[in-house]
C-alpha cells in the first residue's frame, strides 16, 4: 500500500540531493518554498501540479513557504523568453498578488502556510547591498544559462536587469532559509542559486525538487495563458469541465498523475483498463468530476458534466443560462456582443463571427449577417463552443 511520500514523490523529475532529501522528509517541520510571480490575475492547472504536491507536504507535516514575488514580477522572470520581458507597474502586481492569496488556499493549508511577499526585504536593499549580492556570481556562471546563453549568441539584447532575477529569487531562500523549494523543470537554474546563495552566506544549502512542465490543450506546448492553451483555477465548472474534455487522450493519464492524488496502484489499474480497449471518454470524464470537486464543489461537478452531456453529447440547448436584456430595435451584433461581455471587444466579436464561433438558434452567423440583428425573446445567442445567452426585451 502507498504512503503519502510515494504519492508526494510520483512523477518528480528531480531532486538534489536526492537521498538526503528523501530521508529528511520523513521527519515532520521542513520549510517549502515555493514562489510565483504574480504576471498575471490567474492562476492555471500548470500551478496545480506543484500545488497539489505541497499539499500532501503538509499532511504529512511540513510548512510552506508561499512566496509571492511582487518585487521580482517588476523585473520578469527571463527563464525560456528569447527577449527582454516587458515590466509590469507596482499596481498591477499588488492586484495579481491578491487574486494569488484567495486562489492557492484552494489547494493549502492556510494554518500550514506562510504567505510572504519578496518586496519587504529586497524592496528594501540598498544600493551596495545590491552590489554586493551581486559580487555571489560571474556574468560567465549566467551566460551557462540555456536562455541567456541563446540570446548572446544571436546577439539579442540582455538587460543587466535580467541578470539580478535570479540573484534575487536566490537571495529569498537565504531570507527564508528555506529547506526545500519546489518548481517546475525550467526553473532549475533559479532554484539552484538559491542553494548556491545559501552556502555563500554560511547557510545549510536548500534541497531542490523540479515536477514536469504540464501541457496545455494542445497536448504539445507547456500550458499558458498567453498560449490560450490553458484551464484557468478560477474557470467556471462548466467551462472547466468542458476544456478537460477537449484534451488530447494522450494525455489523461499524465494529467491524472499530475493534477490528483490517484495513488501508483490505481494509477497502473487505470492504464490495464486502457491496454484493454476501454473508452478514454469515461476516464476522462472521470478526470473532469475529480479536478471540477476539487476546485469547486461535489455539485459543481455534477452539474457540470450535466451540461457537457446536454450541450455536447445530446447537441441540446442547456435549460439554464445567462440572460441578456436588450431593446426590439435592430443592432449590431457585434456591439450587443461586446456590450453584453460575450466578447471582450469589438473586434474580438467580429473574429469569432468570422471564424463561424457565433450563432443564433443553432444558426451559424456569416460574416453578411453580423451587421444588423433585430432581438427576438428567447433567441438563444451561442458564442464559442461553451458559452450560451437567452435574448430578454426590455419593457419600454
Amino acid at each position: 500500500m502507498s504512503t503519502l511520500l510515494d504519492q508526494f514523490l510520483m512523477g518528480i523529475e528531480s531532486i538534489i540531493p536526492e537521498d538526503e532529501t528523501k530521508a529528511a522528509l520523513s521527519t515532520p517541520g521542513l520549510k517549502i518554498k515555493f514562489g510565483a510571480d504574480p504576471s498575471a490575475p490567474d492562476l492555471h492547472l500548470g500551478h496545480m501540479v506543484i500545488l497539489n504536491k505541497l499539499s500532501i507536504l503538509q499532511q504529512m507535516g511540513h510548512r510552506v513557504q508561499f512566496l509571492i514575488g511582487d518585487f521580482t514580477a517588476m523585473i520578469g522572470d527571463p527563464t525560456g523568453k528569447s527577449q527582454t520581458r516587458k515590466s509590469l507597474s507596482r499596481e498591477q502586481v499588488l492586484e495579481n498578488a491578491e487574486s494569488y492569496k484567495a486562489q492557492v488556499f484552494k489547494f493549502l493549508d492556510p494554518e500550514k502556510t506562510d504567505v510572504v511577499f519578496n518586496s519587504d526585504w529586497l524592496g528594501k536593499m540598498s544600493a551596495a547591498e545590491v552590489v554586493e549580492l551581486s559580487s555571489r556570481y560571474t556574468v560567465s556562471r549566467m551566460l551557462e544559462r540555456d536562455d541567456f546563453k541563446k540570446r548572446f549568441s544571436s546577439e539579442a539584447a540582455i538587460s543587466i536587469h535580467e541578470f539580478l532575477y535570479p540573484l534575487f529569487q536566490g537571495y529569498d531562500s537565504v531570507v527564508l532559509k528555506s529547506d526545500i523549494e519546489v518548481g517546475g523543470t525550467d526553473q532549475t537554474f533559479n532554484l539552484l542559486m538559491g542553494r548556491h546563495l545559501q552556502q555563500q552566506h554560511d547557510l545549510k544549502p536548500q534541497s531542490i525538487m523540479t515536477f514536469p512542465i504540464l501541457e496545455g490543450l494542445d497536448g504539445v506546448q507547456k500550458m499558458s495563458k498567453s498560449l490560450n492553451n490553458h484551464i484557468g483555477v478560477l474557470d467556471a465548472p462548466n467551462d472547466m469541465f468542458g476544456k478537460i474534455m477537449s484534451i488530447p487522450d494522450a494525455l489523461i493519464l499524465r494529467y491524472f498523475r499530475l493534477l490528483t492524488n490517484k495513488t501508483p496502484e490505481e494509477l497502473e489499474a487505470m492504464d490495464q483498463v486502457f491496454m484493454g480497449g476501454a473508452n478514454p471518454r469515461d476516464t476522462k470524464v472521470e478526470l473532469g468530476m475529480t479536478i471540477v470537486e476539487r476546485l469547486h464543489s461535489k455539485d459543481a461537478a455534477e452539474g457540470a458534466k450535466a451540461h457537457f452531456e446536454t450541450v455536447f453529447a445530446k447537441k441540446e440547448i442547456p435549460d439554464e443560462m445567462p440572460e441578456i436584456q436588450v431593446d426590439k430595435a435592430a443592432v449590431k451584433l457585434i456591439d450587443l456582443m461586446a456590450d453584453h461581455g460575450m466578447s471582450g471587444s469589438k473586434k474580438e466579436a467580429r473574429r469569432m463571427v468570422a471564424q463561424g464561433a457565433v450563432s443564433i438558434n443553432q444558426e451559424k452567423v456569416s460574416n453578411d449577417e453580423f451587421q444588423e440583428y433585430t432581438p427576438v425573446a428567447g433567441d438563444v445567442i451561442k458564442v464559442g463552443k461553451r458559452a450560451f445567452f437567452r435574448v430578454n426585451i426590455s419593457a419600454s
